[in-house]
């Protein structure tokens, strides 16, 4: 049964800003098929030689405007937290020399078990040099993000626990905020090795991650009874209370009749879950009785993780290709009134050795499906850096005073 009430759904396309889209299209020599984003507005943001790459036209019924994060540091972390009202003047530096001893030591003290590596390093870079040491040891690979102030720990889901790593990264955590060690996150990297033997990072990953200090949309939202739900790595990044939080990691929760499609050739993407996953909450927003309205937040990881840090151009435009397709599947779910949000949390620099966080211009796309006029007369453009997005959302819902005061300009 149908019930009439309100779904506010944003998808964070990951690391997909401005610079970093007109990046990806100069280097690209090919045809790219983004008709949807180009008819929701994404192709009037690019400077006017790229508009006809993406393959479509602007259909005048979607709001587009770039949007520029005012919080300092290009994060994942901090980018979704600026979305949700969390402005963040503080600056984190990267470790580039690994960590301290006294910091090590006395982690290895408190987990029982050694770590070993301590550099600089990518996610699979690290795994892949050292994943024979881990597995005849059990000692965690410890590493420093190339991009991001944060303690990494992979770890074999075969050799520690799952359990017992997310316990590694708590603990990584707050050894790190006793010693005053300026970082947002610990992160318990979890892998397993198929029959071939290739190594694939799980969604059993887990983020300890710093308080954030004060309340949020997510929380705005969830005191007034609307229905909030994470799907994908959001809960982790903005770690507050929600209703649901949906982390799909087998295929056999793909329904074969929505056609969703992996785009790695060993299927090391997540997008096809985190797709499902919203659909699944959009389908119970609409069937469920939420009388308030859902809010879904919704992650799409691999322009970062699996395409954009590796600096593989044409895998980062075939998986936004991906979540171009998907998009009228989207729209079909949502009901007349409905708000569909689209953004990036921060830009791609691709250099020559690796793909680094970027603070660039980011897209912002708001459509409310069968409106008379654009957005149905919610505003735009009137608070700082992408907390006007939040914005958006806290007045579709009727809570723009609740939410203004919380955003700390």
């Amino acid at each position: 049964m149908k019930h009439a009430q309100r779904t506010g759904l944003l998808l964070v396309i990951d690391a997909v800003g401005l610079s970093t889209l007109e990046y990806l299209l100069s280097k690209y020599p090919g045809k790219v098929k983004l008709p949807n984003l180009a008819r929701l507005g994404l192709a009037g943001l690019l400077p006017a030689p790229m508009r006809s790459r993406l393959g479509g036209k602007y259909g005048g019924k979607a709001y587009a405007a770039a949007v520029t994060q005012v919080s300092s540091t290009a994060d994942s972390l901090v980018g979704h937290r600026e979305m949700m009202g969390v402005v963040d003047h503080r600056t984190y530096d990267l470790f580039d020399d690994g960590f301290s001893r006294d910091y090590l030591d006395e982690l290895e003290r408190r987990i029982g078990r050694k770590t070993f590596f301590n550099k600089m390093a990518g996610g699979m870079e690290a795994i892949e040099l050292n994943a024979s040491e881990h597995e005849r040891t059990g000692k965690p690979i410890a590493y420093a993000s190339k991009c991001d102030p944060l303690i990494q720990l992979a770890m074999n889901e075969d050799v520690i626990p799952v359990r017992e790593q997310h316990k590694i990264a708590d603990t990584a955590f707050a050894l790190a905020m006793e010693m005053k060690i300026p970082i947002t996150r610990a992160i318990a990297r979890s892998y397993v090795k198929n029959a071939q033997g290739e190594i694939i990072r799980t969604s059993n990953r887990h983020d300890a991650v710093l308080p954030i200090g004060q309340k949020t949309l997510v929380d705005v939202l969830h005191d007034a009874a609307v229905w909030t739900v994470a799907v994908g790595k959001t809960s982790d990044l903005v770690n507050t209370s929600y209703h649901a939080k949906v982390k799909l990691n087998k295929e056999v929760f793909i329904d074969p009749s929505l056609k969703l499609r992996f785009v790695h050739p060993k299927k090391k993407d997540t997008n096809p879950f985190s797709i499902q996953g919203t659909i699944n909450a959009l389908q119970a927003a609409h069937s469920v009785y939420r009388p308030k309205g859902t809010f879904i937040f919704t992650n799409l990881v691999d322009t970062d993780s699996v395409y954009g840090h590796t600096r593989d151009v044409a895998g980062a435009l075939k998986s936004l290709e991906e979540i171009d397709r998907t998009l009228p599947l989207i729209e079909k779910n949502l009901a007349k009134g409905d708000l569909l949000g689209i953004t990036a949390d921060h830009g791609m620099l691709h250099r020559e050795d690796y793909g680094y966080h970027n603070n660039e211009p980011l897209p912002f796309i708001a459509y409310r499906k069968g409106a008379d006029r654009r957005l149905g007369g919610l505003k735009t453009g009137t608070m700082p850096g992408l907390t006007d997005i939040g914005n958006v959302f806290a007045q579709f819902f009727g809570l723009e005073g609740e939410y203004s005061k919380l955003v700390k300009k």
